[in-house]
Formats: structure tokens, sequence, C-alpha cells
């Protein structure tokens, strides 16, 4: 349910004394460059000629899968396990915790609440990238599963991270949690046809689906990602630092 809420009860907030530091010493999670006809930020790259190719046209072989998946739109965030800690994060690197933003202390919150879940899954130095919907950026959402949707399992260095095939990642996650809507698995994939079938949206989403995710894995790896979002979307209108208004919210804990 869609609530428009002023401060946040205290009680549901975190805050963690610790400095500010990376844990992970590094992001949590980087820029997905854009297909062709995206709408881009200041600063955002695009894919190759061939790669772009290869999600939309024509692949390489019979080894390229091409996986597509509904584009959400929140706050991208993580869950890693360092040194047998389960830590919050948030897509800079930094402990959610120590976040300026209520809603990082929520998903802060959220995560101490489930630790076993994801010590069970995570092994040492992996980290779980994902996007946090309690708070409205700019779609809001109906949300029929829990605020944090998981896309990605990843480990390694910036040079060489590695992420786990969608069949591994869903394997270990096996249904725990909610992971991107799929939409479509196999050749490629126009942007034509991807746009006809992102609605109705697979996370409650009120508003139009901002775009999708393209995910070239080959050989057991997963190659490059690409994505598409809606040249009439608008980033942050429902955010008070952008959109000049109260926060909207998609979810909140229950009170005691």
């Amino acid at each position: 349910m869609i609530v428009v809420l002023g401060p946040l009860d205290c009680r549901a907030t975190m805050k963690s004394n610790t400095p500010p530091h990376k844990p992970l010493k590094q992001k949590a999670y980087g820029s997905i460059p854009h297909l062709p006809g995206s709408r881009r930020g200041p600063g955002d790259k695009g894919l190759s000629v061939d790669q772009a190719r290869i999600c939309t046209t024509k692949a390489r072989d019979r080894h390229d899968i091409i996986v597509v998946q509904e584009k959400l739109d929140g706050s991208c965030v993580a869950v890693a396990k360092v040194e047998g800690r389960i830590v919050p994060l948030i897509r800079a690197g930094y402990e959610a915790a120590n976040s300026h933003y209520p809603q990082h202390h929520l998903f802060a919150a959220w995560v101490f609440e489930r630790w076993d879940l994801f010590a069970s899954i995570l092994l040492e130095g992996e980290w779980m990238p994902g996007e946090w919907l309690a708070q409205a950026h700019g779609t809001r959402y109906a949300l029929p599963h829990d605020p944090f949707v998981a896309f990605d399992l990843m480990s390694g260095v910036e040079q060489d991270r590695q992420r786990l095939p969608l069949d591994e990642f869903m394997a270990r996650i096996a249904g725990r949690l909610p992971t991107p809507r799929l939409i479509h698995r196999g050749g490629p994939l126009s942007i034509e046809a991807a746009l006809e079938t992102l609605e109705p949206s697979g996370h409650g989403a009120i508003d139009p689906v901002e775009g999708a995710v393209w995910r070239v894995e080959r050989k057991g790896r997963v190659d490059f990602l690409g994505k598409y979002v809606r040249p009439e979307k608008v980033d942050g209108c429902y955010l008070p630092e952008i959109g000049n208004c109260e926060a909207v919210w998609n979810w909140q804990p229950r009170s005691e």
C-alpha cells in the first residue's frame, strides 16, 4: 500500500557508530550501460554496437543466452558477508546504517532481522545486490512481496568481478527472496518486443514500468549487461530532495 509520511518513527531507523568505510573496499554495484534509445543521465555510458546487436538482433552463436528482466526503480543496495559478518550496504559500498537517508536505515534493520537467511545464502566475500523499494523514487509500487528484490550475486575485486549465472543464482536463493520478473530467455530480444511485455508489472508498479535489463550469458558465465529506460521516465520525481514533495513510501515496517 502506498502511503505518504512525514518523519519516520525513530524506532524504525538504525545508526552505526562505526566511521564510514567500505567493507568490500569497493562499490557494491556499478552502472549498467544503456541500449540505443534508452534515456541516459549525465555520465551514463552506452553498450557498444556489437553488444547492442547481441542483445536485440543477432547472437554470436548458439552459446549466447539472452535473459531479459523487468527493471526496478528504487535504491540500489546490497547484502555482503565480510569476515563472517552480514553487512547491509548502499550502492557506493558504505554500510547502510551510516547512510544519511532513513530508507537505508530501514534496509539495515530489515536485513538484520533476516541475518540467518543471508548467512545461509552468502559465502565469505560474496555480496548480493538488489533493489530496495521501500521508498518511491520515480515509480510507485503496491508491493506484492518484500521490499528487497535481489538481482545478482557477486564476488571478486572491481577489476575481476564475477556474477553467478541466472540458474545458479536462482538455485542459491531457492525462492526465499523475490527476484526481477523474467520477461524472456533465449535468443536476442528487440527493445520493441521487450516493451510490449513490460505491463503489467510483476512487482506491483502503479506508474509505467521503468524499462528492462538484458543479461548476456555465455558458456556458463555472465558476459555483460545492458539496459533500456523509457525516454519519458523522470528520475526521483517522488523524492523530497528532487520533487519538492513529501516522501512517498511503498512499504513501512509494522508498528509495535
